[in-house]
């Protein structure tokens, strides 16, 4: 059985730095988990380092300027970092022109990277943060746009893993989901989010840099909700891990609050998941 603890606070002195997931784990797009904000500006106070490691498309700037839009007091992180932090490498590695498939407002994605912009049916690559309308659409809406794509071997950089987030009471349609499209009808698809390991790597670097010294990854606690994402990138990266239940698997064993611990097993078996851990939301 998975231990199930009752509040961080039962870890407290065991590790120097927490890999936090924020969707879904600190806020549900709409309103912040404010006992997950005490319990992580409590884990600071104690004198561990708090890193945000967030599968967001956007740069670490315009996830801070989310946060603060939320409310998210700065105290509860020492620093982020994004998925879009570290695809902005694979972009510059692209050969050619980009494509961009997703809103506009990921469009700081490219700031700075000299990308030259172009049409889907011109381009030497795709770089997809979500889908254009992801409050509508679905993934197989683009099968048919698709086609054309892997018939010329463009190769798809996915700048958000994540496959679905909550929206409030909502599941959304992630970029992971047209990312997972794309492979399946062949496609080639490059990823440096969670799972991946660059943007693990990317996050030890910061908690060396926050701590003045390198931290043994037994000394890091992930926490996250996201089976394919949190969950596989903690254990690929080989930290323990703390699994939030009541995040978007909830629905799984029986909700959010008061999940059936036996259907909560079953579903971590049958995901190959090992958690250290479990709690329904994050609080102290």
């Amino acid at each position: 059985m998975t231990p199930h603890i009752d509040g961080l606070s039962a870890l407290s002195g065991q590790y120097r730095a927490l890999l936090c997931d924020v969707w879904g784990v600190l806020h549900n797009g709409v309103s912040v988990y404010r006992d997950a904000e005490a319990a992580l500006g409590q884990f600071r106070a104690a004198g561990g380092a708090v890193v945000m490691i967030t599968n967001s498309p956007r740069p670490r700037a315009g996830v801070i300027q989310q946060l603060d839009e939320l409310g998210v007091s700065r105290d509860t992180y020492d620093e982020i970092v994004t998925s879009g932090d570290v695809t902005r490498e694979l972009i510059r590695q692209a050969d050619g022109s980009i494509f961009h498939l997703g809103p506009d407002r990921d469009k700081p994605l490219f700031d700075g990277l000299n990308a030259s912009m172009v049409g889907e049916d011109t381009a030497a690559a795709i770089v997809c943060t979500g889908l254009f309308e992801d409050e509508t659409e679905t993934p197989e809406d683009y099968r048919a746009r698709f086609e054309p794509l892997v018939a010329r071997g463009v190769p798809f950089i996915c700048a958000n893993p994540d496959i679905v987030v909550e929206r409030g009471d909502r599941l959304i349609w992630c970029a992971g989901s047209l990312a997972r499209l794309y492979a399946e009808m062949g496609g080639e698809t490059r990823l440096a989010g969670k799972p991946h390991a660059p943007i693990y790597a990317l996050a030890s670097r910061k908690v060396a840099e926050l701590t003045g010294e390198t931290i043994d990854k037994s000394n890091m606690l992930a926490i996250g909700d996201g089976m394919p994402t949190d969950v596989k990138g903690a254990q690929d990266f080989g930290s323990n891990l703390l699994y939030i239940a009541g995040g978007i698997h909830a629905g799984e064993y029986g909700g959010a609050e008061n999940p059936d611990t036996a259907k909560l097993e079953t579903f971590l078996k049958e995901q190959g998941a090992t958690p250290d851990f479990w709690m329904s939301r994050l609080v102290w």
